[in-house]
């Protein structure tokens, strides 16, 4: 994708559970900062007709402790699998992966346990690489 062309992000969340919402409730001021950029809060379990490629997302990640550039569904542990209540995005990621409908990746990890001050200033200096 060329520069000037208007790059598309993800962002994945809910924004009725803390610990899972600081990607959804920066919109608004990733919007603002970023203009070139459209943010689209995403469902993982919605049907997606074409992703964006480069495929951008913005969402929360256990087990790190800043924000984290991720190119490759290798870099997590998958969780087990029990019950269709327990298919989350990197389900989703995976299965797109195996039908070889995947595009290029690229996952913005965000820590659950940063004030959204913090988190906005390391997604920033993120977008800024990707």
């Amino acid at each position: 994708m060329k520069r000037s062309e208007k790059r598309i992000v993800w962002l994945f969340g809910n924004p009725d559970l803390a610990i899972d919402a600081i990607p959804v409730q920066l919109k608004d001021r990733l919007a603002a900062a970023f203009p070139s950029i459209t943010f689209v809060h995403k469902d993982p379990l919605d049907e997606w007709d074409v992703a964006p490629d480069p495929l951008i997302l913005i969402d929360t990640v256990k087990g790190i402790d800043r924000v984290t550039l991720f190119n490759s569904l290798d870099q997590f542990t998958h969780s087990p699998t029990v019950t269709m209540h327990d298919y989350d995005l990197g389900m989703q990621l995976a299965f797109l992966q195996k039908l070889g409908k995947l595009p290029r990746l690229t996952i913005i990890g965000v820590p659950p346990q940063l004030t959204p001050d913090v988190a906005f200033t390391q997604i920033s200096d993120a977008l800024h690489r990707v």
